[in-house]
């Protein structure tokens, strides 16, 4: 079976790469551009389990191509010839888009450029698997950012929920979601959709607050800043679960997921940003001051967000394994490695 991961240099990306290539008769294969940082694939560089696939062979992958190792081919979603080339050339059965300007803060600085990457990128894929003639299962990783101002008799956030997204990065999620319904309808491909709420964990980029905060405490328990955290607003309520839970659940949605259907991932529990950093701080031996970082505020938030998970546990039986308290500390750990 041959896997097609876009966004397989990010934090979910690259875990995924590490989950399936412990599977059995999966050859994995992934997109990077030019100008990808490819540091989240260095245990994998480390382990001798990347291989890169000339972007300039003829439109056939060679003859023997390692199941052991992740395949990687330059593409950007973008590109709509770059797309359809690599979808050409693989062929794959399972594809797992999670390529996306996925940073919310940057989605009002960049409004156009993030509606132009996440919509007009997942357009290019679609396209792309129609153009060669195949019929995957494509996972579109959506976010629970679609789901914006939600009432608090609303919660725990269920499928059926109202959309009301409250950043560009929000509505261009519901675009996405969208698309993958009327490509479903339209054309009959295997579009199923995951709305997945936080996740965090190793390799969590430093401008999410998870790991802003603990990169921070990293630095100033080797003396690199002043003992003082900055942070944006601390009240509101997210639902978090470790990456590599998540990508166990990824694997699920396109093996037991019905296609057309949406699906919420989370766990369930919601936590106070205050909360979290509590969590961080209680880590250290640091005496570190927090400060409030007008900057960091959001034009507007989502201030709650809890998962109702219920829709995918039952088709799947996914269950969170790993203790959010553990989520923390290995990311923190993850920090204090490279700073």
């Amino acid at each position: 079976m041959r896997i097609f991961i876009t966004g397989v240099t990010g934090m979910a990306g690259s875990h995924l790469a590490e989950y399936l290539l412990q599977g059995e008769g999966l050859e994995v294969y992934g997109s990077f551009r030019w100008r990808s940082r490819m540091d989240n694939l260095d245990k994998l560089k480390e382990d001798g389990r990347l291989n890169i696939i000339a972007s300039d062979l003829e439109p056939t992958l060679p003859n023997k191509i390692n199941s052991s190792k992740l395949n990687l081919m330059e593409a950007d979603i973008t590109d709509p010839f770059s797309m359809k080339r690599v979808v050409a050339m693989v062929r794959p059965d399972r594809i797992f888009h999670l390529a996306a300007q996925s940073y919310v803060p940057v989605s009002w600085i960049a409004p156009a450029e993030t509606l132009h990457t996440n919509i007009v990128g997942t357009v290019n894929l679609l396209e792309a698997v129609r153009a060669a003639g195949i019929d995957p299962i494509i996972h579109i990783a959506g976010s629970s950012e679609e789901y914006g101002y939600v009432l608090p008799n609303e919660l725990p956030v269920t499928e059926s929920n109202p959309l009301r997204p409250l950043s560009p990065y929000g509505v261009s999620k519901v675009a996405q979601e969208m698309l993958a319904y009327q490509y479903f309808r339209s054309y009959g491909l295997k579009t199923i959709v995951s709305r997945g709420f936080n996740h965090e964990g190793p390799r969590r980029g430093e401008v999410f607050v998870t790991s802003s905060m603990a990169k921070q405490i990293a630095e100033i328990e080797k003396g690199l800043k002043d003992a003082v955290l900055y942070t944006g607003d601390l009240s509101s309520k997210r639902d978090w679960s470790d990456v590599r839970d998540f990508v166990k659940a990824y694997w699920l949605v396109v093996e037991k997921g019905t296609p057309g259907e949406v699906y919420n991932i989370g766990s369930g529990v919601a936590r106070e940003v205050r909360e979290m950093l509590d969590m961080l701080l209680g880590m250290t031996d640091a005496s570190i001051e927090v400060k409030l970082d007008p900057a960091r505020l959001r034009p507007s938030d989502a201030k709650v967000l809890i998962c109702d998970a219920t829709k995918f546990r039952k088709s799947t039986g996914w269950q969170p394994q790993i203790p959010f308290e553990k989520t923390l500390k290995d990311l923190l750990d993850y920090w204090r490695e490279r700073v």
